[in-house]
């Protein structure tokens, strides 16, 4: 007689169908395989089973991977996730050997594996996508290194800066990016195997091995711990969150850029699209579609918290909610990594419309006061002195380039003639201190990100 186990009827059909997950967690399947191949290893090493049986199990793990790949491979929503799917295979291609793979394990440690795995091999494809965003921005910067644009504060037009030196400025935050993920990628490289359902499992079990055959440097310290915890979710969803504001705030400058208003950039036609009736617009829609998307990751975070708060020790079903969020999120993020660099590196400067605007609207008032306080004015006092200059100006319809030294002097006995010799270059120039815009600096700067990303 074939008994049903500890239940005497089968599950509700709507039941089965809201708690299945294998339409999504088949993605894990190549780490789910790579874990009983492990595993099986580790038993017949140990002499739970025997070298003969795992050496059928594995081929038929790897046959069924195959399967996988090829396509050929039937994916049975009544088996409810990837685990089961692939044991059924097995046992149905190995018989009673296949059913022998479940030794000393749970599915609860083994989806944590699995998960773990997932986690280190998407923060290092993230990482090698911004490094491709980054190497477009050193391109771009390099490719402009004289051109001079306005810097902002409020939006509003502040100081003449280098466009490269505005461009290393999304380098450095990327590069903390990047810092963030290898730090994530570091605590997902711990092996749960051998923790079992939540207590450990009682045979003689060599988790290290374990670990040395799946990659991880070290295995969990407490088995309750290890099938309960998604704090590597969590720091993924995280670091990508910061990535994607990064990203965002690049965006809404190109958005604004590439507007008529501003006019600093050309977006290529192949990352733009145009309008259902007018037929003058180049629109920014990758750009703005980058920025859009920086919202999705954010709610994918806050969903991967909220799912974690209540919890108590150890395994609970909602932490099946852990991998729709996060395979979003990682798709989401690399997709958008990938077509950034392409809009960045195919971006079109336009060097003369930056000049023009950053010698415009008193840009370089602030070069007034401190040519005054090098005079032996303090500060305070030149900022009001510079403040009344600017109106006079203003009232005048000049700029301050326009303005004479007899004009200047008129607010101030310590201007004298050289005042007249104050240009954007000479400001830019100015600013030679580490992490300033001066040209030297910049091209300093220009050469270690290089170093860096290369390196890396």
């Amino acid at each position: 007689m074939t008994t049903r186990g500890r239940f005497e009827k089968g599950m509700d059909e709507k039941a089965k169908k809201y708690t299945l997950s294998v339409p999504f967690d088949k993605r894990l399947y190549k780490h789910d395989i790579a874990g009983s191949i492990a595993h099986a290893r580790m038993l017949a090493k140990q002499g739970v089973i025997s070298d003969k049986d795992a050496e059928l199990i594995i081929m038929g793990l790897t046959s069924i991977r195959d399967e996988i790949e090829r396509g050929d491979f039937e994916f049975k929503d009544e088996l409810e996730d990837i685990h089961m799917n692939v044991e059924a295979r097995l046992i149905e291609k190995t018989g009673d050997v296949g059913a022998k793979l479940h030794t000393a394990r749970s599915r609860n440690d083994q989806v944590a594996v699995d998960m773990r795995m997932f986690v280190k091999d998407a923060a290092s494809e993230t990482i090698a996508g911004i490094k491709a965003l980054q190497k477009a921005l050193l391109d771009l910067a390099e490719g402009n290194l004289d051109v001079v644009m306005p810097g902002y504060t409020h939006l509003q037009r502040a100081q003449p800066v280098l466009f490269a030196h505005h461009m290393l400025a999304y380098f450095e935050m990327m590069q903390r990016d990047i810092e963030r993920l290898k730090l994530g990628r570091e605590r997902a490289d711990v092996m749960p195997l051998g923790s079992g359902a939540l207590a450990g499992v009682p045979y003689p079990i060599d988790r290290e091995f374990l670990a040395k055959e799946l990659g991880f440097s070290r295995i969990s310290a407490n088995s309750i711990d290890a099938v309960s915890d998604r704090d590597f979710v969590v720091d993924y969803h995280a670091a990508a969150s910061v990535t994607m504001m990064h990203i965002s705030r690049l965006a809404e400058e190109i958005v604004l850029w590439a507007s008529a208003e501003f006019s600093f950039v050309e977006i290529d036609e192949g990352f733009a699209t145009g309008s259902s009736i007018m037929p003058q617009k180049r629109n920014p829609d990758v750009a703005e579609l980058a920025r859009g998307k920086t919202g999705r990751v954010y709610g994918n975070l806050m969903a991967a918290l909220t799912m974690m708060k209540g919890l108590p020790l150890a395994y609970n079903r909602d932490l099946q909610e852990d991998k729709e969020g996060l395979f979003d999120t990682v798709d989401t993020l690399q997709s958008t990594l990938d077509v950034l660099a392409g809009m960045m590196a195919t971006l079109r400067v336009n060097g003369e419309r930056m000049w023009q605007v950053a010698t415009e609207n008193y840009t370089l008032a602030t070069d007034v006061a401190d040519y005054l306080v090098k005079k032996g004015v303090p500060f305070r006092r030149a900022h009001g002195i510079v403040g009344s200059l600017i109106r006079y100006a203003a009232d005048n319809g000049k700029t301050l380039p326009e303005l004479n030294s007899a004009e200047y002097k008129k607010f101030s006995d310590r201007f004298e003639e050289d005042i007249e010799t104050l240009t954007v270059e000479s400001s830019i120039a100015a600013r030679d201190v580490p992490g300033g815009t001066a040209p030297g600096r910049v091209k300093s700067a220009l050469k270690r990100a290089r170093e860096m990303l290369d390196g890396s």
